[in-house]
């Protein structure tokens, strides 16, 4: 049976009156889906005994598992979930006194071959579905209730495993869900979209007005780019910063651009002054993150002395910039580190017990 979490709104409709069902029943129906995360058709009790058993013969209703939990020290809390093909992957939640930030995957590794990023080393497995991206907001706010940390995902973030516009069709899909006022109710101002930015993609933000953008940079060179974004660096970066500058945004946007500090490779005042340069034209805010390394992965987080020389740098040359402060280090909340740990850990116990082959 197909999922009932996958269908928008308008389609739920169309289903609903399929069913024989007048369509304010398909609101009820959103409403206990989305806004009161009710796992169950049988616990949705202002729906027709006979609606709700036509519903369970019909439809699944399949939230991803939570396959482990990792908290860290600062509260922020990771949860790796296993979906209903097995697949795992990865959703964080970023606390901010006592509301939270959650970073959301879209795909099941990562096709862009980031050689910082241990999601970009694991490969591309397959796209997540519209409804198995936005369930993640679900499973987070059950997981908050629970734990009694509140309910409130005030922001959402598309940062995690995955490049959202290489799965565009079903990244909107989710973005659809999310918004709809029926429902969870995210407006585009508490949406961010983090895109290695994908030629020929980049009309999305102006055209759909989903979410606000944030271009994962990470390089003031294109040559520097290269080394680090292979794929992405396939769009030379020049160009790349011209599409940026006519990117229709509404009034006082701007576009944010994401910059990882990794020590030797792009964190000098050299490297500064060239983003400088790069982004002289450019309406934007530079967010800064100190790089968190992964295991397996040899490049090394910077200095804070050249952090913070890097940012007044870039402040003194007129530039917005945000420090975001690194949390759950003590975690591995880095995008996918933990999903590489928990295979790890699985592969190394599939090992010892030997193949699964049926035999004695």
């Amino acid at each position: 049976m197909r999922n009932i979490l996958e269908l928008t709104c308008p389609e739920l409709e169309e289903a609903v009156q399929a069913m024989g069902h007048q369509s304010f029943r398909a609101r009820q129906l959103w409403q206990w889906l989305w806004r009161k995360g009710v796992r169950e058709f049988s616990a949705m009790t202002n729906l027709a005994r006979d609606f709700r058993e036509q519903l369970m013969r019909e439809w699944a209703l399949d939230w991803p598992e939570v396959h482990e939990v990792q908290t860290s020290s600062d509260g922020t809390v990771k949860l790796l979930l296993r979906l209903a093909d097995g697949a795992l992957v990865e959703t964080v939640l970023i606390p901010d006194k006592e509301r939270y930030t959650q970073c959301l995957s879209c795909q099941i590794g990562c096709p862009m071959g980031c050689t910082f990023c241990s999601t970009g080393l694991m490969g591309f497995s397959r796209n997540m579905t519209g409804g198995e991206i936005a369930a993640q907001v679900l499973v987070a706010r059950d997981y908050l209730r629970a734990h009694g940390l509140g309910d409130e995902v005030k922001n959402l973030v598309y940062m995690g495993m995955g490049e959202p516009l290489t799965n565009w069709d079903e990244v909107r899909r989710s973005l659809q869900i999310l918004s709809n006022a029926e429902g969870l109710e995210f407006s585009r101002r508490r949406i961010t979209l983090s895109t290695c930015a994908i030629k020929g993609k980049m009309d999305v933000f102006g055209i759909e007005g989903l979410a606000l953008p944030a271009i994962s940079l990470h390089a003031p060179t294109q040559e520097i780019r290269e080394s680090l974004m292979p794929g992405a660096a396939r769009w030379p970066i020049e160009e790349l910063i011209a599409a940026l500058q006519g990117m229709e945004l509404k009034a006082r946007e701007r576009v944010t651009i994401e910059y990882i500090l990794i020590k030797g490779v792009n964190d000098s005042l050299q490297h500064a002054r060239q983003l400088v340069r790069l982004l002289s034209h450019l309406k934007c805010k530079i967010n800064l993150i100190a790089y968190n390394p992964g295991p397996g992965i040899e490049y090394a987080a910077p200095a804070p002395g050249d952090v913070l020389a890097f940012e007044e740098l870039l402040r003194k040359k007129g530039f917005t910039v945000t420090l975001r402060k690194s949390k759950g280090q003590d975690i591995a909340a880095a995008c996918g580190q933990l999903k590489t740990e928990a295979q790890g850990r699985m592969n190394s116990t599939t090992s010892k017990e030997g193949p699964n082959d049926g035999t004695a």
